[in-house]
Formats: C-alpha cells, sequence, structure tokens
C-alpha cells in the first residue's frame, strides 16, 4: 500500500488549493497544527465558533453551521479529526500511515479522542479554566477525571507497547488526534502525572516546532 498511497497522494495534492474555516482559539486549531506539521500552505479564513451558525459562507460547506471547514479543490471537509486524517494521508508523508493496518489504526485512535477521551477531558477544562469560578463544579470535574483513568491507561498500554507512539513507532496523525484531546486536560496537570508514559509522550508531541505554531497562532493560550 505505502508506494501506492505514495503516488495517490502527489497526484491528488497538485493543484489543489486549501482554504480552512475557523479560529485558532476552536478545534480548527488541531487542523492548524497538523497543517503546519505538513508544511501544507493554506488560506485562513476567521470563522468563529459563534459566528458559524449564521455565515452563508459555512452553511453551503456544512450543514451544521460549524468550524473548522477545509476545502480542497471540490472537496469540503468538516471535522476536526476526519480533516486532520485526510492532510495527513494525502499531504503528511510519514505522518499518514503507510500500511492498510496503519490507516485502521489512524481512524481507530482518532475515534476514540473524540468518543472516550474528549469529553471528559473537555469537563475538566470547562470546570477548572473555562468557566467562571462561580459556576464551576467540582463534582463534576472530579467524576469526569475519575472517568479518565481508563482511557489514559489505554493511551499508557498502547505507547508501552508501541515504542513510545501509537502507530508505527513514529509521530503520526494518531498521535497528534490523542493530543488535541489531552490538550484539554492543561487544567489538571495532577492527572497526567498519574500516568508517566503518557505525560512524557504528550510533552513531546507538544515540544514539536508544529505545535508552537498553533500555540502562537492562539496567542499561546
Amino acid at each position: 500500500m505505502g508506494d501506492d498511497l505514495a503516488g495517490l497522494q502527489a497526484q491528488m495534492g497538485r493543484g489543489m488549493s486549501i482554504t480552512l474555516y475557523g479560529i485558532a482559539k476552536s478545534r480548527a486549531s488541531r487542523c492548524m497544527w497538523m497543517l503546519a506539521e505538513a508544511g501544507v500552505p493554506y488560506t485562513h479564513v476567521p470563522v468563529s465558533p459563534k459566528d458559524a451558525a449564521t455565515d452563508p459562507r459555512i452553511a453551503a460547506l456544512n450543514p451544521n453551521g460549524r468550524v473548522p471547514v477545509l476545502t480542497e479543490g471540490e472537496l469540503a471537509l468538516f471535522e476536526s479529526f476526519a480533516i486532520n486524517l485526510h492532510i495527513a494521508k494525502r499531504h503528511g508523508g510519514a505522518l499518514g500511515p503507510r500500511t492498510a493496518e496503519e490507516d485502521s489504526l489512524a481512524v481507530m485512535w482518532s475515534l476514540w479522542a473524540a468518543t472516550e477521551l474528549e469529553p471528559d477531558a473537555h469537563q475538566v477544562l470547562w470546570h477548572t479554566l473555562t468557566l467562571p469560578p462561580e459556576q464551576q463544579e467540582a463534582a463534576v470535574r472530579e467524576g469526569a477525571i475519575k472517568r479518565l483513568h481508563r482511557p489514559l491507561g489505554a493511551v499508557s498500554a498502547a505507547l508501552a507497547k508501541g515504542g513510545g507512539w501509537l502507530m508505527g513507532g513514529r509521530f503520526t496523525v494518531a498521535d497528534l488526534n490523542a493530543a488535541c484531546a489531552v490538550f484539554y486536560l492543561r487544567g489538571a496537570p495532577e492527572l497526567l502525572a498519574a500516568f508517566p508514559a503518557v505525560q512524557e509522550w504528550y510533552g513531546r508531541c507538544t515540544a514539536r516546532e508544529g505545535f508552537r505554531q498553533m500555540l502562537r497562532l492562539r496567542g499561546n493560550a
């Protein structure tokens, strides 16, 4: 599959400009990180999550009325992790899957990040840093932290088996998408400290220049 995929990437990537709709302080930041890692030039159209629902440009591309949205040629994609999988496969080289098995693993870890990790991680962020202090609920935060022990344990086991990365023994879209969900845990360092292998892996992911470029677009927040 490797040679065929590389040829397909080259063929499909020629002559098609990329446009990303969204802002850095939203899930579009995930796509900005992936685009930076892949070294792909793109046009950025700032649209906030609040404005997306009434923006006619977004309505024409995403019937859900949400950002991020990425267009490339006639293709329009929404859902940040799906966008990142597309970028990795078409433009990402070693960031993308090299085999059919890796392709399946990349999809698996991306869906896992969205379903098993992100919902509770978002609750932790919301009830630690996002909401005004008087609206934060300690019970909600602690319940989410308790539930997160299982998925973080799954990451730890996968890293031990995979030589420090989620697939292929190298940094890939699987790591990037999963790390984007872990990003929500920046208000709970004690939770990551309970999983040293995950903490070390996350540190390596976020030490990359692509992540730092994205963080600068966010204003380092």
